[in-house]
């Protein structure tokens, strides 16, 4: 018995949107291998990189989105960030059908470059005795104690973040008025630059709390953090879970509000 075009078109489709979650989930593992591996490498005692400063961890996290969008964002999108994923489908650029897909591959990526990051770092792990340098290579951290100063970072941080995203990768090279391959090298420009956005949002407003600007980065390893064994983290301390719903909630509304605004001023361009 012959297959219908119709049964081909929808095989077609599943599959490509099965190679979309599967990059979502490596865009994420490579986010948290090179971001928090520069935490792990600054923070832990007895690493080469040990108190080498902050600009190094604003490089590995510039470099750790900057780089998967260069690899994966023509595949994906490389939302690699559940916040960003939302805010999209809130105003329409991204199909509700597949957020939760999205944002299940995203925290099991999260997951995933963490435990390289464990595996990697183990020796050093065991070395450090501080309890936040430890929480700090997997999640993020009020440095004031405070709940309200860290959803404020949490909120603006990826109110940039998420503003400069979207205008960076919806450019203004429409198929009207350009070639493919201009469009393809206008979107790696842009790419390039939301590293650097990126790394600048860290050296600018990460002092606070780290920064997250990802549910994903920051929930996903602070589970990890809570449920891996004493025999691999042993000096581990609290996993700070009176916390752990800013970096979730402030980036979700601040990139529901980021994106909507850039589409009521520029959604007609």
């Amino acid at each position: 018995m012959g297959v219908s075009w119709q049964e081909l078109i929808a095989s077609s489709t599943s599959n490509a949107w099965m190679l979309k979650y599967i990059t979502e989930f490596f865009g994420t593992a490579i986010l948290i291998i090179l971001g928090n591996g520069a935490v792990a490498n600054v923070d832990l005692k007895g690493t080469k990189g040990h108190a080498s400063g902050w600009m190094t961890i604003a490089w590995g996290y510039g470099c750790g989105v900057m780089i998967p969008a260069l690899m994966f964002g023509h595949i994906s999108g490389n939302h690699i960030n559940p916040a960003f994923t939302l805010g999209l489908a809130a105003s329409g650029y991204f199909p509700w059908a597949h957020v939760i897909q999205y944002i299940i591959a995203q925290l099991l990526g999260a997951m995933a470059g963490q435990l390289v990051v464990v595996a990697v770092y183990k020796p050093f792990f065991d070395q450090t005795t501080e309890t936040n340098h430890i929480l700090g290579s997997f999640s993020t951290i009020d440095n004031a104690g405070s709940r309200l100063n860290g959803f404020l970072n949490e909120f603006f941080g990826s109110f940039v973040l998420f503003f400069g995203a979207i205008a960076m990768t919806k450019n203004f090279f429409g198929a009207e008025e350009a070639t493919t391959g201009f469009q393809a090298a206008g979107l790696s420009v842009s790419h390039l630059a939301l590293g650097f956005l990126v790394m600048t949002l860290v050296a600018s407003l990460g002092g606070p709390t780290g920064p997250g600007l990802n549910p994903a980065r920051d929930f996903g390893p602070r589970l990890l953090h809570a449920v891996l064994p004493k025999s691999i983290l042993k000096n581990k301390g609290d996993s700070q879970w009176w916390y752990a719903w800013v970096p979730v909630l402030a980036p979700i509304l601040a990139s529901i509000v980021a994106i909507a605004l850039y589409k009521a001023i520029y959604g007609g361009l």
